[in-house]
């Protein structure tokens, strides 16, 4: 895995006006045949977290709401919505919303009164001469005022650590 920058077709800047916040990892995958979609992209990517970071995230969920942030629908069932999951624009996994897509590449995010973020999960459209496409997760993210800034200062070390385990993750699930 390595630290990248964000691929020259990627939609992903086009989805916010400003940024302030932006870091790029990638990794190959075998897949000469090119059988790898967006779809199974962020199906790879939902559900390839350990489970410290769920915990993570409810400890986040859990002190967000104290201050009106938005968290996901504790009402969802994991599985059926994996099993449902299109990489539609609209729809939604947790606390991330398909806000584009293209062929080889989905826009996650969210909108919220501190910050707005995107993730970009994208594959190479073509293989290399040894069959490996490289997939690049990239994340950007947008400040609205001081308590973006503060929440992401905080945010951003765990940000880091969690992208990287993701994208491995995202790599063991698609083999």
């Amino acid at each position: 895995m390595s630290k990248t920058q964000l691929p020259e077709d990627s939609i992903l800047i086009a989805s916010l006006n400003e940024v302030h916040y932006q870091d790029c990892y990638s990794k190959m995958i075998f897949d000469p045949e090119l059988k790898i979609t967006k779809r199974e992209l962020g199906i790879s990517f939902f559900s390839s977290g350990p489970r410290w970071m769920n915990w993570l995230f409810n400890l986040r969920n859990w002190i967000v709401k104290f201050f009106g942030l938005k968290t996901p629908d504790k009402k969802l069932n994991r599985e059926e919505a994996l099993r449902q999951f299109r990489g539609e624009v609209g729809e939604k996994m947790g606390f991330f919303k398909v806000m584009d897509s293209q062929a080889h590449e989905l826009i996650l995010g969210e909108d919220d009164k501190h910050l707005n973020f995107r993730v970009s999960l994208h594959i190479a459209p073509q293989s290399n001469d040894d069959g490996n496409r490289l997939i690049t997760v990239s994340t950007i993210v947008q400040f609205h005022n001081r308590s973006g800034k503060f929440y992401f200062a905080i945010v951003r070390p765990f940000h880091r650590i969690i992208v990287q385990v993701m994208l491995k993750g995202m790599i063991r699930k698609l083999k």
